[in-house]
């Protein structure tokens, strides 16, 4: 049997060397790894056939070490890469396996060329990632088809869909078997390793609302509704120990009407660095200049999540408009930042002290380039914006409401180098492996690194691949 799985009754009574719970870049990455090594695999992919790949879905380019070459206008090494995931947030969480992803990271495209993943030249502007990152052709659902493929026409290899695994199901230390819900039926899926790549739980706003209150109702969850969580409080259950923070995720500054659910990344806003924002006092919060975008864009979400009523508003001015990708629905436009305000609820004149204070403290210094650090910084202004400042004087000016895009939880799993699943003991569940966003809090803490998580899944997923094929092949 290849391919997509058919009926439940096709594939569920069989015995599978390793069955893997998911059905995204960590996941496909780890099924066709196992086959490489001669292992039996079923995907079971919870989610339908039109909404398969989880997150990945949703993604658009990867962060690897590599060479220059025609997708990269430059090197960049270990050591670089290393450096700027050390300065965002507050460092990884577990310095061995984050250098391991690292270093690991060098084979990945090579590895994703050879199972069909197409490549594009990049995109400029705020994104910047030119040099240090390489973007999918037609984006993660095309990369994702391009995997998908590649199973299919593999004999040892089976996916199936709606498919959701309800329980694992423990013989002492050993997870021998799952319950599956498939079409409506319970079934019993023996397997000799389990690979858990079911994402994390950021779809489940009551296990949000533990850390973050009814804040979590005025969140936006960018990515697949069908990551909740499930599999992670399994492992939990059968004593599996937790990597990092319970408030830890990766959230973005969204488009305040984007969908509730999956609107992945279309509705994301990049204006931030080149203009200012305000909260819904018309005060300004953060610096918006601080560092390049693809190394602070991942705090907005955490940042906006912190304000009342977990909503911003971005301000900007006509010289700047042409600098980003353009809001998806568009923003409102006015003369003044009166109108602008009046356009979001906000009181005019707390907006129009903001912006003439901001005009007042930029300071004459360095020429304006948004492609640097260029150091045009405010002065007496807190707080401080470090780069880009320019005044906002230039009308048409421009505006546009915020909330918190959330795209996936960092809590999970502990795991080793070989990414068995550790226990509460600190021994592991030696027939259990772990990749993806399942396990990312290994890595993460409370920033992110464009690309990077489609870096960990392509990382962890193979690792998790070759180990549980050696766990039951030998």
């Amino acid at each position: 049997m290849t391919g997509e799985g058919g009926p439940a009754a096709d594939w569920a009574a069989r015995e599978w060397d390793i069955v893997v719970i998911g059905g995204g870049n960590a996941a496909l990455a780890s099924a066709l790894t196992a086959d490489d090594l001669g292992a039996r695999v079923l995907v079971l992919e919870r989610a339908p056939r039109h909404m398969r790949g989880g997150n990945t879905r949703h993604t658009r380019n990867i962060r690897c070490v590599h060479e220059r070459d025609e997708f990269h206008n430059g090197d960049y090494t270990y050591d670089e890469l290393w450096k700027d995931l050390c300065n965002v947030g507050d460092g990884p969480h577990d310095e061995r396996l984050a250098s391991f992803t690292v270093r690991e990271s060098e084979t990945v495209l090579a590895w994703m060329q050879r199972h069909g993943v197409r490549w594009q030249q990049p995109l400029s502007g705020t994104l910047q990632l030119g040099r240090t990152n390489r973007f999918f052709l037609g984006g993660g659902k095309a990369m994702l088809n391009a995997y998908y493929r590649e199973l299919a026409a593999r004999p040892r290899i089976t996916a199936a869909y709606d498919a959701k695994v309800e329980e694992l199901e423990f013989e002492g230390d050993q997870c021998r078997s799952l319950a599956v819900d498939a079409g409506g039926a319970r079934h019993r899926v023996r397997a000799k390793a389990v690979i858990c790549a079911s994402g994390g739980f950021e779809a489940n706003l009551d296990w949000l609302r533990r850390y973050w209150g009814d804040a979590v109702d005025n969140y936006i969850i960018r990515g697949t509704p069908f990551n909740d969580g499930h599999i992670l409080s399994r492992l939990y259950a059968a004593g599996a120990a937790r990597a990092g923070q319970e408030k830890g995720f990766h959230a973005i500054a969204l488009d305040a009407r984007a969908p509730k659910f999956d609107g992945g990344i279309a509705t994301r806003l990049d204006v931030i660095p080149f203009g200012i924002v305000v909260n819904t006092r018309g005060e300004r919060f953060y610096d918006e200049g601080e560092d390049l975008w693809p190394k602070r864009y991942a705090i907005w979400g955490k940042n906006i999540a912190e304000q009342p009523g977990q909503l911003a508003v971005a301000l900007w001015d006509s010289k700047v408009n042409h600098l980003f990708l353009p809001p998806m629905n568009g923003a409102a436009s006015a003369p003044d930042f009166a109108g602008i305000a009046q356009a979001h609820g906000l009181e005019p004149a707390a907006v129009a002290r903001t912006v003439r204070a901001f005009n007042e403290a930029v300071a004459d210094g360095p020429p304006f380039n948004p492609a640097v650090l260029d150091r045009r910084a405010t002065t007496g202004l807190t707080p401080p914006k470090t780069n880009w400042a320019q005044r906002l004087d230039r009308p048409p000016f421009y505006g546009i409401a915020m909330r918190p895009g959330i795209t996936f939880t960092y809590m999970g799993v502990k795991v080793r180098h070989d990414a068995r699943v550790v226990l509460q003991d600190e021994s592991a569940l030696p027939n259990v492996f772990a990749a993806g966003e399942i396990m990312s809090g290994n890595i993460l803490t409370t920033g992110y690194l464009a690309g990077f998580g489609m870096t960990i899944g392509s990382v962890w997923g193979r690792q998790a691949g070759r180990e549980a094929a050696r766990h039951v092949l030998g």
